[in-house]
C-alpha cells in the first residue's frame, strides 16, 4: 500500500511541492525513496548536464542507497556531485563514519568521478578540530554552490526527537542563521563530536526528501509536518526550494494519520 497526502499546491505530477508518502513497511519505503532519488537526479542531469546530492547516514538513509545500487536507473554517475549532510568526527575507516557506510552501500559500486565526491574530514586528517573541519567544508560548499547553483537533492533521515543531520533540538546548530556548516559537540546520540550542515545549507536544496521509519518517530513526524518550531523539532525546518517530500512507513505515520482522521 502507498498513500500520498498533498500538503499544499503541486508543482507538477513528478515532483509535488509538499507531500507525505506513506508506505506499508521499511522495504517499500526504501524502494519508493530510491525511485525518487533516481528520478530527481536524472531530471536534473537532463536539464543541466550535471546533478548534485547531499547524503545522510542512519539505517533509513543507507538502506535507500542500497536500493539505488540495485536499480540505478539512468543516472550518469560521472556527472554527479556528492556531498554529505553531516559526519561523525572520528578517524577515517571508523565504522561510524557516514562516508564509509555510503561507500559500502553504493558509492564504491558506481563509476563516480572522485573529483566530484566531497566527504567531510576525518579526525585523523588535515584538520585537528571539528571547527577547522567545519570551516573547510563551509568554504568548499560555498564555492560549489556559487559555481553550480543549489543542490538538486538533499536526503535526510530523522531521529525520534526530530533531529536531522546533526542538528538537534535547542542546540546552537539548529539556531544557526548564517553559516552553512558547524561543529557539533555533546550530541545526545554518540559519537558526540560531529560536523554538520545547518538549516541555511538545507535551504539551498531544490528538493528535500526525508526518509523516516518506525513508530518511535511518529510524534516527531506529525509535529514537523504540522508546522512545529524547528527549534523544537529541527526536521520542521527542512524545506526545499521546489519540493519537500516525506517518504515514511505506516509506523512513522501513526500520529499523522490520526491527526488527519480527526480533521475529517
Amino acid at each position: 500500500m502507498s498513500d500520498r497526502i498533498e500538503l499544499h499546491d503541486e508543482l507538477g505530477e513528478e515532483f509535488p511541492a509538499n507531500t507525505v508518502e506513506v508506505h506499508d513497511d521499511k522495504e517499500l519505503l526504501a524502494d519508493a525513496a530510491a525511485e525518487r532519488f533516481v528520478a530527481v537526479i536524472v531530471a536534473a542531469q537532463a536539464e543541466r548536464g550535471t546533478a548534485s546530492v547531499s547524503l545522510t547516514g542512519g539505517s533509513d538513509g543507507i538502506r535507500l542507497l542500497e536500493k539505488v545500487r540495485q536499480a540505478p536507473g539512468d543516472i550518469d554517475w560521472s556527472n554527479l556531485y556528492v556531498y554529505w549532510g553531516d559526519e561523525r568526527f572520528v578517524p577515517s575507516g571508523d565504522p561510524d563514519r557516514n562516508e564509509l557506510q555510503a561507500r559500502e552501500a553504493l558509492l564504491d559500486f558506481v563509476p563516480l568521478d572522485p573529483a566530484k565526491v566531497f566527504p567531510m574530514a576525518a579526525s585523523n586528517g588535515t584538520y585537528g578540530s571539528p571547527e577547522e573541519a567545519a570551516a573547510a567544508y563551509a568554504q568548499l560548499l560555498h564555492a560549489e554552490l556559487d559555481e553550480r547553483g543549489d543542490i538538486d537533492l538533499t536526503v535526510l533521515g530523522m531521529g525520534p526527537e526530530g533531529h536531522i543531520d546533526s542538528i538537534f533540538p535547542h542546540s546552537p546548530a539548529v539556531r544557526e542563521q548564517t553559516d552553512y556548516v558547524v561543529a557539533v559537540h555533546d550530541c545526545p546520540k554518540p559519537p558526540p563530536t560531529r560536523v554538520s550542515l545547518t538549516l541555511p545549507a538545507v535551504h539551498r536544496s531544490r528538493h528535500v526528501m526525508l526518509v523516516v521509519s518506525g513508530e518511535g518517530k511518529a510524534a516527531a513526524v506529525a509535529a514537523a509536518v504540522n508546522g512545529a518550531s524547528p527549534d523544537d523539532v529541527p526536521s520542521a525546518g527542512a524545506v526545499g526550494i521546489e519540493s519537500t517530500t516525506w517518504v515514511i512507513d505506516e509506523a512513522a505515520a501513526t500520529d499523522l494519520l490520526v491527526d488527519i482522521d480527526d480533521e475529517e
